[in-house]
């Protein structure tokens, strides 16, 4: 069935999604500091020196990087690294959007996670940025019409990160997956840009039916560990999902839910919940220590 002839559960959101929009990433300014880092790291870790060399010092430009990074992760009996490494780089190289929005996470997940220290570092060991970006290169491919080769990297990148993001979903730009691992989004599901994911977070949908059938998280949105947030539910900007909460309602805007099932506990302390990071919850507008 094609998404044209797919009947919606539930109408879809009237308000514009938030997709890569707004903020750039300087493209240059960051490779040239993954350029910088890597030779450091070659100096301080020479046993990385081969990791560092292959993915980073001997690559012209971030698009061939991500590439190799990725293939190397990703190559399978059934697909090498000298099949998956070009039809990876390739899909990068083609589409510079792809790229910028790869550079885009990478900053976030600097700037928000207190235990990254280095720019490098999520390119090289974290798997929440390396699926996010996996399913980029997916969702590019679903648009093209090669949509096995997308469910074939989605199933690759399932094995190799424990994190499975349909190729259709939409995901937004400055996306923190924190630790990443039992991740899981819908086909129908849209992230917008600046959201920080837990760790076991499901975004799915609930029946048989299909069409728009998993949720909307808005921008500034942070959705603690364990959350499960099913059907056509949009989670509004700047709100606080609790962990472990299960969420089967709208939640507006600026506002902190918990519960199973997830309820209203206050308003959120934060503008932007997930730049902050801040996990506490929120009750009657003070935090619970």
């Amino acid at each position: 069935m094609s998404e044209s002839q797919q009947t919606d559960a539930r109408p879809a959101s009237k308000n514009a999604n938030k997709l890569c929009a707004g903020k750039t990433a300087d493209i240059q300014q960051v490779w040239e500091t993954l350029r910088s880092e890597a030779q450091r790291v070659v100096v301080e870790e020479p046993t990385l020196q081969h990791l560092v060399n292959d993915v980073i010092l001997t690559r012209q430009t971030p698009g061939c990087a991500l590439g190799a990074r990725l293939a190397r992760r990703l190559a399978r009996e059934d697909m090498p690294r000298s099949a998956m490494e070009p039809l990876l780089t390739s899909v990068f190289e083609g589409n510079p959007h792809l790229v910028h929005s790869a550079m885009r996470d990478l900053v976030a997940m600097h700037q928000r996670d207190p235990a990254c220290f280095s720019q490098l570092e999520p390119l090289l060991f974290f798997k929440g940025f390396l699926a996010l970006t996996t399913y980029r290169v997916a969702h590019q491919l679903w648009r093209d019409g090669r949509r096995w080769l997308a469910l074939y990297l989605q199933s690759v990148a399932s094995e190799a990160f424990a994190v499975d993001i349909h190729p259709a979903a939409k995901i937004g730009c400055g996306i923190l997956l924190d630790h990443a691992t039992s991740f899981v989004v819908g086909e129908t599901a849209i992230i917008e840009d600046d959201v920080s994911i837990l760790h076991e977070v499901t975004l799915g949908g609930t029946g048989k039916d299909t069409g728009d059938r998993h949720p909307i998280i808005r921008s500034g949105v942070l959705i603690g560990a364990g959350a499960k947030i099913l059907g056509r539910v949009e989670i509004g900007t700047g709100a606080k999902v609790g962990a472990g909460s299960v969420v089967l309602n709208d939640v507006p805007p600026h506002t902190t839910v918990a519960g199973v099932p997830a309820v209203i506990v206050g308003e959120s302390s934060e503008q932007n919940p997930a730049i902050e990071m801040n996990q506490k919850l929120d009750c009657k507008g003070r935090i619970i220590p």
